[in-house]
């Protein structure tokens, strides 16, 4: 595929984070496992790949601003711009070996999202959209799923850890949702699994509770798959939300209804 310049931009940051987190997931397999040890290894590791992107995209688009997940947010002279960056999703897999995380670049230009990259560096996996440009999984066209039939979809749903505070309606959400599907999955990094139902390999997803810079990207990919993506009344204010719902036609319709009922 003939990338544009933007898609360039962002694809040379992401790898140049991922290669900096490639490098520390293989030696955290040499640390001592202990509390604090992982911890804080992972945490300097999320923070030195958020540097990267932060260091190479101002340097290719001065003046844009910036919502980071470590660093928050970072007002930009150019007012039109701003970038959605996750250094690290996925940080408990990252922390336990599991090779399933990503490094997630998402553009918003006038309050609309334009572009996104979700990159595993583990796996090597590089997902990428631009708006009325389709969505690609290592330079391979992605569609989504075309199950048609709740009762026959695989879905991400979120699940939230102990002291979240939302721990009641998650799993009212998850006992909405569970009855209707062939199966639920939560693989720990929410742009992967908005990833995989771009490509098809999930046929939907539901989840809450998440910031503008877990899902921005992802909106992107599903969205130029051909795929649906709302809040969980089926408006357009995920990343003030924080909610997400995401399929095709028919399984998100499907998950919206399940989910009213929760």
């Amino acid at each position: 595929m003939l990338r544009s310049p933007l898609m360039n931009v962002m694809v040379a940051a992401v790898l140049k984070a991922g290669k900096g987190l490639k490098r520390d997931f293989g030696e955290l397999e040499n640390l001592q496992v202990s509390t604090k040890g992982p911890g804080d290894f992972v945490s300097i590791a999320d923070k030195k790949a958020e540097r990267t992107l932060h260091q190479e995209l101002e340097k290719a688009r001065p003046g844009y601003g910036f919502v980071m997940e470590e660093a928050g947010v970072v007002e930009g002279a150019d007012k039109t711009h701003r970038w959605h960056i996750d250094p690290l999703d996925g940080t408990t897999n990252f922390l336990h070996g599991m090779p399933f995380f990503a490094t997630s670049v998402a553009l918003e230009r006038e309050g609309v999202l334009v572009a996104g990259v979700v990159y595993n560096p583990a796996t090597e996996d590089l997902f990428v959209a631009e708006r009325g440009k389709g969505a690609f999984h290592n330079d391979r066209r992605m569609r989504v799923s075309g199950r048609r039939l709740m009762e026959d979809s695989l879905v991400g749903m979120g699940l939230m850890h102990l002291g979240h505070g939302h721990q009641g309606a998650n799993i009212a959400d998850l006992g909405a949702v569970l009855g209707h599907v062939a199966g639920a999955r939560n693989l720990g990094s929410i742009a992967m699994e908005l990833a995989y139902v771009a490509s098809g390999r999930l046929d939907g997803l539901a989840s809450r509770w998440l910031k503008s810079w877990d899902l921005a990207a992802g909106i992107v990919l599903v969205r130029e798959a051909g795929g649906f993506v709302s809040d969980i009344r089926g408006g357009d204010t995920m990343l003030e939300t924080g909610d997400i719902v995401a399929g095709n036609e028919a399984i998100h319709k499907g998950l919206l209804g399940a989910l009213a009922k929760a």
